[in-house]
């Protein structure tokens, strides 16, 4: 049995059903809690910490580091290390894990949802959150239910409770049900619930339950599950992660047998011939694992969701960045996305057509009644206007404030706009009459109209003057009754009183982000609730609609069926007096015909469109609580030129996340071509005397340093100037598709070759220890420039090339460090087992680096040659650059040697 108002007053200890004041709210807060869902409870810092511990490649590290431990005790400084890199690597993640959840948690914070409450005697918008037991709230059409609540007053209400009950069919409400027995959930009439939303009506409701204690919150363990957030990007990558250290397992035993067969030297015993030959493949295991790419590529997520939210898009999906740089079509509504939301009356019609100056007592009269016949309000709380409502009507608000006339008129019964209707009906008590006033689109209204029909037509004349000039129009109807009429008589057999014109600028920016997008091979449509011939006005002055394309409205495209829809939709770019159906047959078309389709919407019946849509874009501003659920975006200034600029950071993202694949895997191939390479060449007599080029340690620090900070580097850079100047991504497009993998795989091979060069000189001009040294120092040199070959497609000597002050800090730190390694007493011999270099092995280092950028800035000019080269014509390319280097080696070992003696004399 429920209880009653008095009841819940006296239980809840308030006086009245007008609202809260600040301290009651604060004392029932206190009483009751917030308006939330527990949280799942979060992991541990050392739970996360372990957990990152469970990736593939990080295990094949350690059962490497722990082998070569027990294999040679000695040499443990190498396992320590491998040890220490990985734990650092665990700490980056941990932290960036975190730092990723503070930004989920404020981007939460910024999308949350808010509710409409009675607080202090004025109807406020509050978060839901803050709400309390006591309160009173207002729920209209589109508004998700803050919590459970007791209907105070409702008019005709239906309210979507399928995420409580399971039931498809939205609920009628009634404030005067009374329930003297025990009902089920979807019998309680005179009752709202937590997260189910309104589809009908609007309704005044008491707060009965919060947080845990609504039926939501009963049964909220479903809830606290968290989503995951791994987008398909990083299953893809984590997917290559995995195959690299199968690879790498693979390369690692082919490379121990190699160096188990080469011939033995004298006095070398076959227990020392294994140990080296297993040393030197965990050097290539180290070489072959990047360590880092996990990380820097959420990293890169991260960065790039966190620009968005400040250039005004809140991205509520990860998978939706990925997905931004390949649209290729955006559904716009009108209203307050292409235009600037702040609709002004301009024109009022009775007998005539006019501006609002000098207006007759009937023509204020109409305007009176346009105001009544509104949901929206003008208020005023600490000196501040508060407007609360649909822009048109706070627009007939502001006529009739300026205007008009004022008059307290008593609402006792209405029927809310919608959407498929297209009318709204209010019925106010006058004299002891009843009146109905019905607003809504002209053409609906004055075909339910008596009057005349030289009246009516000389109306349709003066709306389609207004509708051309793109002038948004509302008609007015009346009907008397002597008695409270029934809802379904009220919008019939009316008399047409007159019309309102009011026009909504379009925004002055959103014309340019057309072009741009249009620039981008992006197509804009615009999708619509208003006449055809103002959308058409709109369209054309904003640069949509051009010669050969159409504007088509909802009637006619009812006409038309879906094949022909899908063999024509290219030639529309205006649908006018849309219906939800229209919006989601649009955007199904468009996906059909393999575009990348974003909508934008913001009520209720955007939903089904926002969620079919590729990207779903939600106002922020004007949005309904159901529109941002259905979004995976949400537009925080309502602006087009937003999506826009989401889309040109979008590609911007997935260009720096391919820029760090990129660097980091090419530099990765080069140290396993460096170390595969050299352990092939021993099988030959005339190197028999090789060594390991490079060292697990090495590999480590080049890894840790050299690669992780310009990768971190290359993920904050701004998208590049003609980012909007190029195609989609195709839908079907692979990441690693337009050769980005070949081009990896050829950049290693260089880096390897560059690498394996300056081993051979300092190994055969100097000794093995001066090699190594070489090597690394033009292994790390190498990756360090080649971060801005890969920072752009376009030359190194641009303006543009040190604008990226990150990936400046990134070079100097690892330069420095390199050297620091080299020449470092103690640390380079004790050790990284160097010895530090000459000038001319400095010089021969560094000069071996910069052989990538000169390679890079030619291949970069020839590219289009390069492209049309067959696989077997590129394979012998690479070969000649791996066997040329290495032949002049031998021919300027004397020249070498002779330089450098002569400059240590």
């Amino acid at each position: 049995m429920q209880k009653t108002f008095e009841e819940l007053k006296k239980e809840f200890g308030i006086e009245n059903l007008d609202g809260l004041n600040d301290a009651k709210v604060l004392e029932q807060r206190e009483k009751y809690g917030e308006n939330a869902l527990k949280e799942k409870k979060k992991q541990s810092l050392f739970i996360k910490f372990l957990l990152e511990f469970k990736d593939a490649l990080i295990i094949i590290l350690m059962i490497a580091a722990v082998v070569s431990l027990i294999v040679d005790p000695h040499e443990w400084v190498e396992s320590l290390i491998i040890f220490v890199v990985i734990i650092v690597n665990a700490i980056l993640g941990v932290y960036q894990e975190g730092k990723a959840e503070k930004s989920l948690d404020a981007l939460k914070k910024m999308s949350s949802p808010t509710c409409k409450v009675w607080r202090n005697n004025v109807l406020v918008t509050i978060p839901t959150k803050d709400l309390v037991v006591g309160d009173v709230i207002v729920v209209e059409a589109g508004d998700f239910i803050p919590a459970d609540a007791k209907i105070i007053e409702c008019s005709n209400l239906k309210v979507d409770e399928s995420a409580l009950t399971g039931e498809s069919v939205a609920v009628d409400k009634d404030a005067t049900e009374i329930l003297d027995h025990i009902v089920g959930l979807g019998d309680m009439k005179n009752c709202l619930f937590s997260s189910t939303f309104v589809t009908n009506g609007k309704a005044k409701a008491l707060v009965t339950g919060t947080g845990m204690n609504t039926e939501i919150g009963k049964i909220a363990g479903a809830l606290l599950e968290s989503e995951d957030t791994e987008t398909p990007l990083q299953k893809k990558l984590t997917q290559v992660g995995k195959a690299i250290g199968i690879m790498a397992l693979g390369i690692c035993a082919v490379v121990f047998v190699l160096n188990v067969l080469k011939p033995t030297e004298d006095g070398v015993e076959l227990g020392d011939k294994l140990l080296d030959a297993f040393k030197i493949a965990v050097s290539l295991a180290v070489a072959a694992i990047p360590e880092g790419l996990a990380t820097v590529v959420t990293i890169v997520l991260a960065i790039g969701v966190e620009k968005m939210a400040k250039h005004n898009a809140i991205v509520k999906k990860l998978p939706a960045v990925e997905t931004l740089g390949s649209t290729n079509v955006i559904c716009s509504d009108k209203t307050g996305t292409l235009t600037q939301n702040k609709m002004t009356v301009v024109n009022v019609y009775l007998t005539e057509l006019k501006d609002l100056k000098d207006l007759t007592e009937n023509e204020k009269t109409m305007l009176l009644y346009f105001a009544t016949c509104c949901d929206a309000s003008i208020s005023f709380e600490d000196g501040k206007e508060v407007r609360i409502g649909d822009p048109t009507e706070l627009a007939l608000l502001d006529a009739n404030n300026l205007y008009g006339r004022k008059s307290n008129l008593t609402r006792v019964l209405d029927l809310p706009f919608d959407s498929d209707r297209k009318l709204m009906t209010t019925v106010v008590e006058m004299n002891g009459k009843y009146l109905a006033i019905t607003k809504g689109a002209p053409d609906i209204v004055i075909s339910r109209s008596i009057n005349n029909q030289e009246l009516l037509d000389k109306a349709l004349d003066a709306n389609n003057t207004m509708a051309t000039n793109a002038i948004r129009v509302l008609a007015l109807g009346i009907k008397w009754f002597d008695s409270l009429p029934d809802a379904d008589v009220l919008e019939q057999n009316m008399e047409f009183i007159g019309l309102i014109g009011m026009i909504d600028p379009a925004r002055d920016e959103v014309k340019d982000a057309i072009a741009v997008a249009s620039k981008a091979g992006i197509s804009t449509v615009m999708i619509t609730g208003d006449h055809v011939t103002t959308a058409k006005a709109i369209a054309l002055q904003l640069g949509i609609l051009h010669e050969g394309e159409l504007a088509i409205t909802s009637s006619e495209l009812a006409k038309i069926s879906d094949e022909e829809l899908y063999e024509d939709i290219e030639k529309y770019r205006v649908y006018a007096r849309v219906s939800p159906n229209d919006k989601v047959r649009i955007v199904s078309t468009w996906k059909k015909k393999g575009y990348i389709a974003a909508m934008t919407g913001d009520g209720v019946n955007d939903a089904p469109a926002l969620k079919k849509a590729d990207i779903g874009c939600a106002m922020g501003i004007t949005g309904t609580d159901v529109s941002k659920q259905a979004a995976d975006m949400i537009l925080t200034d309502d602006n087009f030129t937003t999506i826009v600029e989401a889309v040109k950071q979008g590609r911007g993202i997935f260009a720096n996340i391919q820029k760090c694949v990129k660097y980091l895997l090419s530099s990765n191939i080069g140290e396993v071509i460096t170390i595969f390479v050299a352990s092939c060449l021993v099988l030959i007599p005339m190197f028999a005397g090789l060594g390991t080029p490079l060292s697990p340690i090495h590999l480590l620090w080049i890894n840790l340093i050299t690669d992780s900070l310009p990768a971190f580097g290359l993920g904050m850079e701004e998208p590049e100037d003609d980012v909007m100047d190029k195609k989609p991504r195709g839908a079907k497009e692979g990441f690693f598709s337009n050769g980005l993998m070949g081009k990896i795989i050829v950049e290693g091979i260089i880096i390897g070759c560059l690498t394996l060069v300056a081993y051979l000189i300092g190994h055969f001009v100097f000794n093995h220890v001066i090699g190594q040294t070489m090597a690394f120092l033009t292994l790390s040199s190498t990756q360090l420039f080649h971060a801005f070959n890969v920072k752009s497609d376009h030359t190194i000597f641009s303006k543009h090339t040190f604008d990226n002050r990150f990936l400046n800090m990134a070079f100097i730190i690892g330069f420095v460090l390199q050297l620091f390694v080299i020449y470092c007493p103690g640390l380079n011999t004790a050790v990284f087992k160097f010895e530090a270099l000459s000038v001319v092995q400095l010089l021969i280092s560094i000069g071996l680096a910069l052989v990538m950028v000169v390679i890079m800035e030619i291949s970069k000019c020839f590219s289009k040659i390069w492209d049309k080269l067959n696989i077997f014509e590129k394979l012998v390319l690479i070969l000649v650059s791996i066997i040329i280097p290495i032949l002049l080696v031998f021919i300027i070992k004397p020249v070498i040697k002779h330089v450098s003696k002569r400059y240590d004399n």
